[in-house]
């Protein structure tokens, strides 16, 4: 190796790097609190930047369908068509969190009450089928007319559950205050974040862009806009793939419902149309609930749906996600349900939903990077 200019940078910044690494492996404690401080720096940015991801969607949609020509003519109106496509986009994400809210809310607040009650008349019911089965002296049918089972008193428990609940975090109100003005404070600054970056998003592309080849390698830069572009299409395939996925599959259920005449098919259809924007696993999770709550009406039609659900479930599987949102990203299947689950297991629903078009760009590039290599080596591979 010669011992040129070039190679003594590359000798002295591979040295600079192992002293750095070896200082930080030494006081990782220190170097995790300064972490720690700046992740709560850029927070409101990093929930801002997300909040932007998800409200491009509808609003380039708005502004490309309805607002395309008006752009076309120039004037003051093709300067207000960004602000009124942003308005409209934030109004329609906020009317479908309300409908979940609405829908979904009362209905499971009037189905918990029926719960109480059923549970109430059931009680004496199967007393006196006990008593009727076994002797009268059976230890069974002691134990069975010992169980009084009262509405009043559990719900009185529970609220006394939840007062010295409420109790014991009004006695550090200070801590819960600083905590929810922090919230409060980070999503705002978020959300006024996103809209600046919705607003001026081809002015602000262009100036990151100018930074990049200024401070980068042209090779380094030419390649990170690559990846910037690529990861940006593929986000935006996922998150419109899945939303028209989930309202299909919601529809299809409330659809397939009223034919069938089950009960709450308005709720499972709103429902199953909210958790199956969760990857893979949200359809299973609105199933069981929708099946707890049709099995306080009928436990048959509460079987009848499960085998509803595996059907509908199977042409969605095979019929709609891989058309609608696995060629969208571009993922085997295999890697979405290594995604989906290393994403859950790591953050929760939010690492599901992230960690899907995340692989899928990693995938990609690895992709891009083999077929390069197989390129430069003359392998052709059958």
């Amino acid at each position: 190796m010669n011992l040129n200019k070039e190679n003594m940078k590359k000798i002295y910044g591979l040295i600079a790097f192992a002293v750095l690494l070896y200082l930080g492996v030494q006081n990782i404690n220190v170097v995790l609190k300064y972490v720690g401080l700046v992740w709560g720096l850029l927070l409101p940015f990093v929930v801002g930047g997300a909040m932007a991801f998800v409200l491009n969607v509808p609003m380039s949609f708005i502004e490309k369908r309805f607002f395309g020509k008006i752009k076309e003519k120039g004037g003051k109106a093709a300067k207000a068509a960004r602000p009124v496509s942003l308005v409209l986009s934030i109004v329609f994400v906020v009317l479908i969190i309300l409908v979940v809210i609405l829908v979904v809310a009362p209905e499971l607040g009037s189905t918990l009450v029926t719960v109480v009650k059923g549970i109430e008349e059931s009680i004496p019911k199967a007393q006196e089928w006990l008593e009727e089965t076994f002797h009268s002296d059976s230890q069974i049918v002691k134990w069975a007319n010992s169980i009084d089972i009262q509405p009043e008193k559990i719900i009185d428990s529970a609220a006394s559950v939840l007062k010295n609940g409420v109790d014991n975090i009004l006695a550090s109100t200070i801590t819960v205050t600083k905590g929810i003005l922090s919230t409060a404070m980070n999503v705002g600054i978020g959300f006024i974040f996103a809209c600046y970056l919705l607003l001026q998003k081809e002015k602000l592309g262009v100036q990151v862009k100018k930074a990049a080849y200024a401070i980068l390698p042209e090779k380094v830069a030419k390649y990170a806009g690559h990846v910037w572009s690529l990861a940006s299409r593929i986000f935006a395939s996922f998150i419109t793939g899945q939303c028209i996925e989930a309202v299909i599959l919601g529809s299809m259920f409330f659809v397939s419902m009223t034919i069938l005449r089950f009960p709450y098919a308005m709720l499972v259809g709103v429902l199953i149309s909210f958790t199956a924007l969760i990857p893979v696993f949200g359809g299973f999770i609105g199933c069981w609930v929708a099946f707890f709550l049709i099995l306080m009406v009928s436990p048959v039609k509460a079987l009848m749906f499960l085998a509803l659900f595996l059907i509908l479930q199977q042409i969605e599987g095979n019929l709609i996600y891989p058309h609608v949102v696995g060629n969208s990203v571009g993922l085997p299947a295999i890697w979405v349900l290594v995604a989906v689950t290393v994403g859950g297991s790591l953050m929760g629903i939010v690492g599901m939903l992230v960690f899907i078009p995340l692989v899928s760009v990693v995938y990609t590039l690895f992709r891009e990077w083999v077929y390069g290599r197989l390129k430069q080596k003359k392998i052709k591979v059958a």
